[in-house]
């Protein structure tokens, strides 16, 4: 950050309320999660995979890398989706030694179910949002 810059009252207001709403979303997200059995980072664990660019499937490495989490933490994250059948593990066909992790059908109707009130409250919270990103700019 710039030293000697001059930051307004109302650059620090709109911040403030843009970091207390995403909160809230967040927030939102966790109890989501929690309503149906899974641990906030186990969604986004499975949102994580379905959602990687261009596949439905990651690497642990992949998965820590976009959780932001270590490679063993990873592992065991994917162990817990696994005992819950909500992913599974498969040797990628080119490199039997890459292990790519997928989604079962199980593990993609829960995050279908996750997605659709997700998308509800994003709606929802829209106008917040885009006012408060509209004073920032």
């Amino acid at each position: 950050m710039a030293r000697g810059k001059v930051v307004s009252q109302e650059e620090y207001e709109t911040l403030a309320a843009l970091r207390y709403h995403l909160r809230q979303f967040l927030r939102f997200s966790e109890d989501a999660a929690k309503q149906v059995g899974l641990a906030p980072q186990q969604h986004q664990a499975l949102l994580t995979i379905k959602g990687f660019p261009e596949r439905d499937c990651v690497t642990i490495s992949e998965l820590a890398e976009r959780l932001q989490i270590k490679h063993q933490s990873a592992v065991g994250l994917v162990n817990r989706l696994v005992a819950q059948d909500l992913v599974v593990r498969q040797s990628a066909t080119e490199d039997r030694r890459q292990v790519y992790i997928t989604l079962t059908s199980r593990g993609s109707e829960l995050l279908l179910e996750l997605t659709a009130a997700h998308h509800e409250e994003l709606r929802r919270m829209r106008a917040t949002f885009q006012g408060l990103l509209d004073r920032i700019a």
